[in-house]
């Protein structure tokens, strides 16, 4: 039996993307193997979104090259954002490459491995290489997703709506590798959720590029209601399905019914992954992003009244060119009225044929440093602050199993999406919404003792059940 070797690098859209290849090969009769030096085919699903990340899965792909002395017949490929960029600039870069693959076209991956396996079986040339490169546009890729549900790994499951962006913020390449948004139908999604939900999923997270832009191109608004709300709507109608999450939503589609979804949907967990870039409105305006700081901050304060006690964690980039001093301080402001829950920090990275990289005043990486790890530190403070606040509380937490560093304790994540670690029998307790009694708190990772009875219904589901009878 034929085994493949699969790495992922970058988002959540990149996992989902790679559960959907693995399981593919499975249905071909091949398994997948954590032992590179075991495959038959190495693949690696790349990210674009930094330089970092693009070397570091050609450095990755370069070093797995000494195992084509054991086996001249492995096949190498790439996929995704960085195949899709790079397309048959790769074949150069990486000699020993087989396949590139690029972000429509993940539903062909196995049969262009079965074929260039085939090919090497046949050749009686050991170096003879036909390498397949297969990065053109493919209409109606985003639903091929649907053929090829992921068999679920746990209680909380990716599921992709759609595709693409239509924004192209002048530092983001993800426009040009992922094409324009596309959207599933309702009803497809809301068949895998169901798919997912009998299989023991009890928590979804929706994913999209721009996620509450879902279907505005493809769907009409019904009821004054955003094709996204309806999507989000109809998932809170699957029985099983305890927890709702979407990622990551964008400041010109946070429109009202989104916001007010907030105070009738209590699936909807109480955390929003909610990116702002730059505090900075002459930043925000080179970068592109149609928005200004202070708009911004008015969707968190309405958040905050629509679900008290919601979660708001960011995406903030420091370091774009023409960033002052002053646009940097505007940053660290919005950071401080928000006190977000958390914040993904990165330095500013100029990617290949954006807007971005071609602007002048790119600023030194030193200065890009020193914002970071200054911004860093702000944040950690808050965060901390905030974490040590849910000492003695009571939390509801989803048990997602065992805990990834310590096999013998449960691990799961509350409504806000912090992590908590307790003691139980993950055999019977996975799945369940526990009310965990919080005793202390470790940098980012919480410590508790389950009350020993099922988590009581979240305020806003008590209130629908009243209203109801």
């Amino acid at each position: 039996m034929p085994k493949v070797y699969l790495r992922t690098f970058g988002c959540q859209m990149n996992e989902r993307d790679s559960e959907q290849v693995a399981q593919m090969f499975v249905e071909r009769g091949f398994t997948i193997t954590p032992q590179p030096d075991d495959a038959d085919v190495l693949l690696m699903n790349t990210c674009s979104v930094r330089d970092q990340a693009e070397q570091k899965a050609l450095g990755n792909m370069r070093h797995l090259g000494k195992f084509r002395k054991r086996n001249p017949r492995l096949v190498f490929g790439m996929m995704g954002c960085m195949a899709q960029s790079r397309g048959p600039q790769l074949l150069e870069e990486v000699p020993h490459l087989d396949l590139v693959a690029g972000t429509q076209k993940y539903h062909r991956v196995v049969d262009h491995c079965v074929e260039l396996m085939r090919a090497k079986e046949e050749s009686e040339m050991d170096d003879l290489r036909r390498p397949i490169v297969d990065v053109e546009e493919e209409e109606g890729s985003q639903n091929t997703i649907r053929d090829h549900v992921a068999k679920a790994h746990g209680v909380s499951e990716f599921v992709s709506i759609m595709q693409g962006c239509n924004m192209k913020c002048s530092f983001c390449i993800v426009p040009y590798t992922r094409g324009p948004e596309r959207g599933r139908p309702i009803a497809g999604i809301v068949e895998e959720c169901r798919r997912l939900a009998d299989q023991g999923v009890r928590e979804v997270t929706l994913l999209g590029q721009i996620v509450n832009l879902y279907g505005r191109h493809e769907f009409p608004k019904i009821d004054g209601k955003s094709p996204f709300v309806q999507l989000l709507e109809a998932v809170h109608e699957i029985d099983g399905i305890k927890r709702i999450r979407f990622t990551s939503p964008h400041p010109i589609g946070y429109k009202e019914d989104v916001i007010e979804a907030f105070t009738y949907l209590p699936k909807l967990v109480d955390h929003v992954h909610f990116p702002m870039q730059s505090g900075s409105d002459r930043i925000l305006k080179l970068m592109r992003r149609p928005y200004k700081a202070s708009k911004f901050l008015e969707i968190c304060e309405r958040m905050k009244a629509a679900r008290p006690g919601i979660a708001i964690t960011t995406d903030i980039i420091v370091g774009f060119p023409g960033e002052t001093e002053e646009d940097y301080l505007e940053t660290k402001k919005a950071v401080e009225t928000v006190q977000f829950d958390q914040a993904f920090v990165f330095r500013y990275s100029p990617r290949k044929d954006t807007p971005a990289a071609a602007m002048e005043d790119q600023l030194p990486e030193r200065v890009k440093e020193e914002r970071n790890q200054d911004l860093l530190a702000l944040v950690d403070s808050i965060v901390e602050r905030k974490n040590h606040a849910q000492v003695g509380t009571t939390q509801e937490v989803l048990c997602e199993g065992p805990s990834r560093y310590n096999a013998a304790r449960l691990s799961g994540r509350t409504r806000t999406n912090r992590i908590v670690i307790f003691d139980g029998d993950a055999g019977r307790l996975a799945g369940e919404l526990l009310d965990i009694h919080i005793t202390e708190c470790s940098g980012y990772t919480l410590y508790g003792a389950s009350v020993m009875h099922p988590a009581k219904a979240h305020p806003a589901l008590q209130m629908a059940e009243t209203v109801g009878t």
